[in-house]
């Protein structure tokens, strides 16, 4: 989507979703573990959990302790499941979709998860004065395109050395131009996992 181009209706990156909620439930699991997610309307993939945010999940390298940021966090699934399987991390959750966050909130609660928390807030802003030692990204590709390059290019302003960046992306839509911005702000691009026309990107700061 050009970042120009008028959006009408409501969409997962709308900052106060008007519909109704429409609310559902997903059941599934990770590592061995029963996780389940309260969805909505104007919330991204309400359904199920999707095939990037499950590759993501699935192939997130965390660190052993220290913070983590699910940045656009939508319901909670990357960021619940990152503090479950660590519960030595501080997460943290954002989305500038209110909605998104307060079912964040909910599932942090229903899953029982005491080591993370979710804001409400465009991109970095709700925790502008926080360096975490991992940063997660499902990326709101359908917000634009400058969206999504700034959520990578910010990225280092809020990490500390040694930290990881890691995003998952489509790959017809940014195999080439995401490895290059990549190593243009990191330094450095790995590809840590494929599958089903997704791939999981990592960049690290190095010093």
């Amino acid at each position: 989507m050009s970042k120009n181009k008028k959006v009408t209706g409501d969409h997962y990156f709308s900052s106060s979703p008007k519909s109704d909620a429409n609310y559902g439930l997903i059941r599934t699991s990770f590592f061995g573990k029963n996780f389940e997610f309260i969805t909505a309307s104007s919330v991204f993939s309400k359904r199920r959990i999707d095939t990037g945010t499950q590759l993501l999940i699935e192939s997130m390298i965390l660190p052993e302790k220290g913070t983590v940021l699910d940045i656009g966090c939508g319901y909670g699934a990357v960021g619940i499941v990152a503090a479950s399987i660590n519960t030595k991390l501080q997460v943290h959750m954002t989305d500038v979709n209110t909605r998104a966050v307060s079912l964040a909130k909910k599932n942090i609660e229903k899953n029982r998860i005491v080591n993370a928390k979710a804001q409400s807030g465009h991109l970095y802003e709700p925790v502008e004065n926080l360096k975490f030692d991992c940063i997660l990204s499902n990326p709101p590709v359908s917000a634009g395109m400058e969206t999504v390059k700034t959520i990578i290019t910010e990225a280092p302003k809020n990490m500390q050395i040694g930290a990881t960046f890691e995003m998952v992306i489509r790959s017809k839509i940014g195999a080439k131009i995401f490895p290059e911005l990549f190593t243009n702000t990191f330094g450095n691009c790995t590809v840590i996992a494929r599958e089903s026309g997704f791939r999981v990107l990592l960049g690290k700061i190095v010093q």
